[in-house]
Formats: structure tokens, sequence, C-alpha cells
């Protein structure tokens, strides 16, 4: 209304709700047949208490538009929202809404919130409750003489709800009591002695007390020092009262304690526990309790600090176990059925919300459609954040048109709502964790550089915390305060300077290695997520490898492949640069170029070989890296290189890191043997084989060269070995592949099992991201289905060659058009001499140039022009044995028929 001179509407779309909507519906109704139960006492103090919920979440998630919005549907059906469902409740009693705001701004104090209590019954109710009534009136009496009660309803605005009602109901309660007790006038009139006149009536059972002697513990309450601490056990009388009336009049409160985070802490409890001694006094109203964090009222540790604690108390609040979270991490506690985490809005609520915020005359969003979704993206769904882009949508809109750009931005009141009503060490933690995607107490408790949990403890307890029992690192902070606070213009008391940030990123990138270096050798899990987040954090603030190194070798050492790239970064404290994405990157640190590395390793198995290939030689032309890390970008350029049918510069690659004495040394020397294979030099291939051990991966070179040459059985018993070697080690990828190849050959051999070597090396590859490995399956399981299937062979060959194709790998576009020819020399059909020609092509002038040998070799056709393969048996061996495969295959379908 006044953020702009034009008529501008505004409106509030409540949404997201309904289950706290539901939740609440529920409890009325189970509290509802509780409290009609014939074995149902108010009295009783040792029951159980089901009358309480607690919605928490998160500051601005929208908790006390919920609470006045119940409220609201709770006084009046018309007033509760559409999408809200209608509730089955009996007509007596009847509900009675009491919305009590506790937070710090609205000055709340425990004697208002009994007064309101009762204020509220005076409304509804129009009459007195005298138990009540005249123990109130004894207290008022004493704590505040000469100050009439009407004066201090007024003064306290609460005068609007009833207050005219009350001290005339009081008076009267008082009065009448003075009557039944046969006082004279003047005495009658002073609440201090009709109560002890009262109190030696129901002592002595006196028939004059009759009507208040069912209330056992009155007259102790009455004779007890009227002060505060005995003004929070007057609820009980109140609920007594309430027990007691005709059912005409019948009400049940349901009690609305808003901002239930200002009550106290951790550590002040005491309104807190006089607060807890009304809703456990007063079992037949209900109290929908909204605040910031869970309650704790079922937790046995705060025995002393509150009257009534643990789950045998607070069935609903306890949680039903506490889920084990990994090993020497915290146990994070569960949350009872009672207590809701109120959650962010949905894009499409976003979207509804901002739309109906602010509206022009004719009732259309005055927010454009670009700009709310640039808002609803940012906003992460808090309702806080929707609300301030609206107000700075005015603020921009008074001096020209807003547009999109203008809300790639934080909220520095965000900040402010955050820390609010977080201690100074638990303000610490917060900011370190905000440099964290996930965390638990002992990480948390490093980052900030402290040396006791304590604050991280009880932050994790708070909403803008959430928790994941089963995740590597439990708890995450609210994705909106995170970003806030790490990009808005922090101006906070304790705010921290670039110095505090970058410090305790260093914290943080050293609690990760500690974490990985001390845990269970084997630990792939938390190796990937060290990885993902110490990389992060070493390439936004220019960190030192460290710990990176060893943990970039134990990540390939594997080849499994996981994806690593961080997410883009973005100007944050701490940070002295922003770094871009794919050929933009600008590397300018050790860090910028480990991360492009493992980015570019991992991302090879979705992208084509070249795209490997161009960012693996930035890298190296960049020169961060140590000499063993350049070492692993040269090796990986190579195989990109011998994948794109480059043997040139895939050879000299291999032999600078061969040469060296780095851990991939081995693994290049395998390499080359490869690459000897690749040129038909196949003796060269099998000595240097003979060299390579486990680090070269003996085995499967050789079963490589054994199937080349149709010695199938051999080439099966290389890959089962070096599937054991692989098992041995723990190299998940490795025993892979060598399945995968084990599959291949048995596909050539042995149809009635290669089916479960397919299925085998379909579950060690599950988890895995080997692309080059996957394809080998697929072209195993064409050749399987060589000499059948017909023009739906044809159909699965062409579309995995499309998928070949796009992965840039030649090994597998040649062995894939080895496979066509096989099929087709099963058949002897026509289509035999464009599989040939098509081999031709693809290897002409180029490595695997031997396939073509093959190729005539299966379909027992001369070879006018032999390629200049060196065969270890010479090539009319390898020829007859090829020619058995296609003859036992053309038996086999023969006989099947």
């Amino acid at each position: 209304m006044f953020g702009s001179n034009e008529q501008v509407g505004t409106g509030e779309a409540f949404t997201n709700r309904e289950a706290q909507w539901e939740a609440v519906s529920s409890v009325l109704t189970e509290h509802l047949a509780q409290i009609a139960d014939p074995g149902f006492d108010v009295q009783d103090l040792e029951a159980p208490r089901h009358n309480v919920l607690i919605i928490h979440g998160v500051g601005g998630i929208g908790k006390s538009t919920l609470s006045r919005k119940l409220e609201a549907a709770l006084t009046d059906a018309g007033r509760r929202p559409a999408h809200w469902g209608a509730p089955v409740w009996p007509e007596s009693p009847r509900l009675l809404p009491v919305r009590i705001d506790l937070a710090r701004a609205a000055g709340t104090d425990f004697e208002q919130l009994v007064l309101t209590l009762r204020l509220a019954l005076a409304r509804r109710v129009g009459r007195g409750l005298p138990a009540f009534d005249i123990a109130l009136r004894r207290y008022w009496d004493a704590t505040h003489p000469g100050e009439p009660l009407e004066e201090y309803l007024r003064r306290r605005g609460l005068a609007a709800m009833a207050g005219e009602a009350l001290p005339g109901q009081i008076k009267g309660a008082v009065g009448e009591a003075a009557q039944q007790l046969a006082l004279p006038g003047v005495v009658g009139s002073a609440a201090g002695q009709v109560a002890a006149a009262l109190v030696t009536a129901l002592r002595q059972r006196h028939e004059k007390a009759r009507a208040l002697a069912g209330c056992a513990r009155l007259a102790d309450l009455l004779e007890a020092e009227p002060d505060l601490e005995t003004l929070s056990f007057y609820p009980h009388l109140l609920a007594w009262e309430l027990a007691r009336l005709p059912v005409k009049k019948a009400v049940v409160p349901v009690v609305l304690l808003d901002g239930f985070e200002d009550v106290g802490d951790r550590t002040h409890r005491d309104l807190e526990r006089l607060v807890q001694r009304v809703v456990w006094l007063m079992p037949n109203a209900v109290f929908v309790i909204t605040g910031r964090s869970r309650l704790q009222w079922a937790d046995p540790a705060l025995q002393g600090q509150l009257d009534y604690t643990g789950p045998t108390a607070w069935p609903d609040l306890a949680p039903a176990s506490t889920p084990l979270v990994p090993a020497a991490r915290t146990p994070a506690p569960a949350v009872g059925r009672r207590q809701l985490l109120i959650g962010d809005f949905s894009a499409e609520d976003c979207e509804d919300y901002l739309a109906h915020r602010l509206t022009t005359t004719d009732d259309h969003p005055l927010i454009p459609a670009d700009i709310r979704a640039v808002i609803a993206r940012r906003s992460h769904g808090l309702p806080l954040y929707l609300d301030l882009a609206a107000l700075r949508f005015l603020e921009i809109r008074r001096s020209r048109v807003p547009t999109a750009d203008d809300f790639e931005a934080d909220f520095s009141a965000l900040i402010a709502r955050t820390l609010q009503d977080l201690t100074g060490d638990e303000r610490h933690v917060l900011r370190a964790a905000a440099l964290l995607d996930a965390f638990d107490i002992p990480l948390a408790t490093a980052a900030a550089g402290m040396s006791h949990d304590a604050p991280a403890l009880r932050l994790v307890e708070r909403p803008l915390v959430h928790e994941d029992p089963a995740a590597l690192w439990p708890y995450r902070l609210h994705a909106l305060v995170r970003s806030t606070l790490r990009g808005a213009d922090d101006r906070t008391d304790d705010r921290w300077s670039e110095q505090d940030w970058q410090r305790a990123a260093d914290r943080a990138h050293t609690a990760l290695g500690d974490q990985w270096t001390t845990a269970a050798t084997g630990d792939r899990a938390l190796l990937i997520g060290g990885l993902r987040q110490g990389l992060r954090l070493a390439r936004d603030h220019r960190l030192d490898l460290g710990w990176l190194a060893d943990a970039a070798w134990s990540y390939v050492s594997d080849s499994i492949w996981e994806p690593l790239a961080p997410p883009a970064p973005a100007n944050v404290p701490g940070q002295a640069t922003t770094i871009g994405h794919g050929d933009d990157i600008a590397l300018d640190t050790p860090a910028d170029a480990l991360v492009e590395t493992l980015s570019a390793l991992a991302a090879r198995q979705r992208e084509h070989r070249t795209r490997t290939a161009d960012r693996l030689t930035r890298v190296i032309d960049s020169h961060l890296l140590p000499e063993d890390l350049t070492d692993m970008a040269l090796y990986y350029r190579a195989k990109a290189h011998r994948d794109l049918g480059r043997t040139g510069a895939s050879r000299q690659g291999m032999q600078q890191v061969a040469a060296g004495t780095t851990r991939l040394a081995p693994a290049a020397r395998r390499g080359l043997a490869h690459l000897a294979r690749l040129d038909g030099d196949f003796p060269t291939a099998h000595a240097a084989a003979q060299t390579l051990g486990w680090a070269g991966r003996q085995n499967r070179v050789l079963g490589d060269l054994a199937w080349i040459h149709a010695h199938m059985d051999q080439a099966a018993a290389n890959y089962e070995a070096a599937r054991t070697d692989a098992e041995r080690h723990a190299v998940a990828g490795e025993r892979a592949t060598a399945q995968a190849q084990l599959a291949f050959v048995r596909a050539f051999t042995a149809p009635e099992t290669a089916d479960d070597d397919l299925d085998l090396a379909a579950q060690l590859l599950a988890g895995l991201d080997l692309r080059a490995t996957t394809l080998t399956t697929r072209i195993a399981a064409l050749v399987l289905a060589a000499g059948a299937g017909g023009e739906e062979f044809l159909d699965r060959a062409n579309v995995l060659g499309l998928e070949v194709d796009a992965s840039g790998v030649r090994a597998a576009r040649t062995t894939l058009a080895l496979a066509r020819c096989f099929h087709h020399a099963v058949l002897d059909d026509a289509g035999l001499d464009t599989a040939i020609r098509d081999l031709d092509q693809l290897t002409r002038s180029h490595d695997y140039a031997y396939y073509t040998d093959i190729a005539h070799f299966m379909a027992g056709r001369p070879l006018h022009f032999p390629s200049p393969a060196r065969w270890l048996d010479g090539p009319e061996a390898v020829r007859s044995r090829w020619r058995a495969l296609v003859t036992t295959r053309q038996d086999r379908l023969r006989t099947a028929r």
C-alpha cells in the first residue's frame, strides 16, 4: 500500500500447507475422542500427554502465517482455504482458537499468557470460573496491589478480548463464593479472606464448599504463596472448570503458541518450564506450537530443567527410533509423529504466491513472468525471500522498469533473520558449515576451529539444517540460507572478513582430508564425497592440493569414474575469481587444473574422446600440476588419442609416461603393448605383455592378443585370470572390464554360457560409469545373436552404431564392424560384401587393418591384399580357427532348426 503512488493490489497466496492442516485436523479429531472417553480425567497428573503438536521450520518459512491462518480457519469455516479439506467434528464441544504470540517483539510474558487464556474463555463461555477466578484474584491483589485488572488489560492491549467482561466475572465468582460461605460484605470483597475461608471449608469438607470440593488441589493452591510460580499451576484449575461446563457451553481451547523460539534457549528454560506446565496441566486443551526448533520435551536428559520430560510423558514427541548414521558420526535424532517440519514452497507455489502478492487494478500480476521465474528459482521456496523480492520490485519500479537481472542477488535481511536467535558460537559454526555441501558434527566443529562440539550439536537441531541419516554426512544447510550467508552483504556485528572465510575454508579442507586418510581403506563413498567437497574448496579459495593428490590417484585406480565436477563457483567471501566452464575455464591454480583433469576423465564416459583430449591438452599446457599428476593427464590423453585412431600421438604420450617412474608407468607400458597390437605387430605386443604383471594388467593384454588369433579358450582363461586379479586387488572397474571381455569371447564359442557371462557383466557394471566397457557388452550380445534374427540383428547393430559413433571410441567402431562381418559370414549372404567393404574403409591406412584379414578368414575368402600384420603362428593357422568359428555357428543354427 505504501510502496507506490499507484493503486497496487496486495494479496497473500496461502499455498502448500495442506499437510499441516491435515495434521492439525487429525490431532483435534483424536483429542476430541480422547476427552469424550469416560475414563478421561483432567486431574490425572500421571497420564501421558497427547495434546500438543509442533510445527517447526526455518525463519521466514511461513510459520506465523500458518498460525494466523489456522486461527482464522478454526474460528470461521468460511475463512478456511478452499484447498484445505473440511473436517468432521461434533457440534459440541466447540473449538475455541486462542492465538498467543510469544515472539520477543510482541512482549508477551507468562502472566499475559495466562490472562489471554482466561480472556478467551470469558468471551466464549460468558460466566465465572470460580476455582480459577478466586485464585487469580488472590494472585492479582498480592502481586499488583492498587492496580485494577481492567486498567492492566487496557494498557496491555487485551481489553478487546472481553476485557470488560473478565473483571466482572472474576468479581462475581469471588462474591458468589463469599455468599456461599456466609461471609460479611466487607470481608467477602477481599479475595484473600475469601480464599482463606474457602480453604478452611474445603479442609473441613463443609457443605458450603460443596460446589468446589471436586477440585482436589484447590485448597493447596489457595494456601500457596501467590507468586509467579504458583500462577503457573493455576491452569490446572482452569482445566477443571472447563471439564465441568454444561454441554451447551462446553469448549475445547485450541491454543496456538507462535514464536516459541523466543521462549528460551537450550540453557535458559525458565519461561519454557512455566509454559510446559500450562500444557501439561490442561490435558483437555490442544496446543499447536510453532517455532524454529523441534520441541525437546521427550528428551529424558532435560529432567531437572523441565518438570515433565521423557518419552513416557510425551510419547507423540519422542522419536520412534534413533536411526544410526555411518560409523564414527553422531547419531541423528528422528522426529516424533507430532513434530512437523514445515517445508519450502514448490516452484508452482512460488509462482502462485508471487502472482498474487502484487497485482494491478484489474487483478493481473504486477511482477512479470520472467522476473517471477528468477525470484522463484533463487528463493529455494522460502516465503520470506518472496516478500523481500516483492519489496525490491516496488523499490526499483519507482525509478525504472525492473529486469530479471535485478533479482539475481540475495538479501542481507535474510542473514539477520537467520542469525537472530543463534548464540555467538552457533553463528560461528553456521558460517563454517556454509562452506560445505554436507557435514557431520566433527566436520562442522573442525571447520569452525572450535574445540568442543556443543555449538554444532545445538545448530543441527535447528530447522535451517536438513538431515538425512543415511547420507555420508547427515547434515546440510537450507540452500537459501547457505547461499545467502556466502553471497549476500553481511552487515551483522560479528560478520566474517575475507580472511575469516579463507581460514575456515582451509580448516574445512584439512578436516575433509583427515576424515578420508583415517577412514577404512576402500571407503569409496568417503573418497568421492571428500573429492567433490575438497576440489570445490581448493578451487574456490585457491588452496594447496594437499591430500587431494593422493585422493585423485585413489579415484583413478578403481576405474569407476563417478562424476566429480563441482558446481560453477560464484563470487563469495574469500574467493578471488569467478571461473567458467568448458573452454572458458581459467586454469590459474593447481586446484583449477586438478578439477579440470578429473572432470575430463569422468566426463569422457559421456563425451566424445576429442573433447577429452582437448581438455587434457589445456591442463598439460598450463604446467600447473606436479609431475605425477601431469603424467596422469598425459597418460589419459594418450588413451584418448588411441581411441581416436591417432596412433602416433598416443605412442608419443605413452612413451613419455613409460620412461618415468610415476604410478602410471606400468599402465603406459601396457598402452604401448596395445598400440603394437593395433599396428598388427603381435610379436612385439606379446613380448611386452610378458613383463607387465598385475600393475600393467598382463592377463587382460594377453587375452586381447589371444582372441584376435581366434584362440577363444585361451582368451577366456586370460580374462578369467584378469577378473580374479581385479577381485583380489578390489578394483571394481577392472573386474567389470575383464568380465565384459570374457562375455565377448564366449559369445563366439559358448552361446550356452555367454548369457550368464553377460548378466554377470551387467551386475558388475551396475553403479559404474564405464562407457567403452558397456559398449563391449552390447557388441558381445550382437555376436551371440549372429546368424539369426535377420532384420532385427541389423536394426540393433544400426542403433548401437550411432552410440558408438557418439563415443568416439575407435576400438568399439571396428569391433562392431567385425561383428557385422561375422553375422553375414554365418549367413553367407550378399550382405557380407558390403560388411567387408565397410570394415576395409574403416581400417585402411589406419590401425586395426588386420580386422579386414579376419573378415576374409571368417568367410573363407582369399585375401589378395593382406595387411602387414605379423601373426604369432602364421596367417593360415589364424584363418583356420576363424573359419571354424563360423562353420561351428552354422552347424549349431542348423541343428536348432
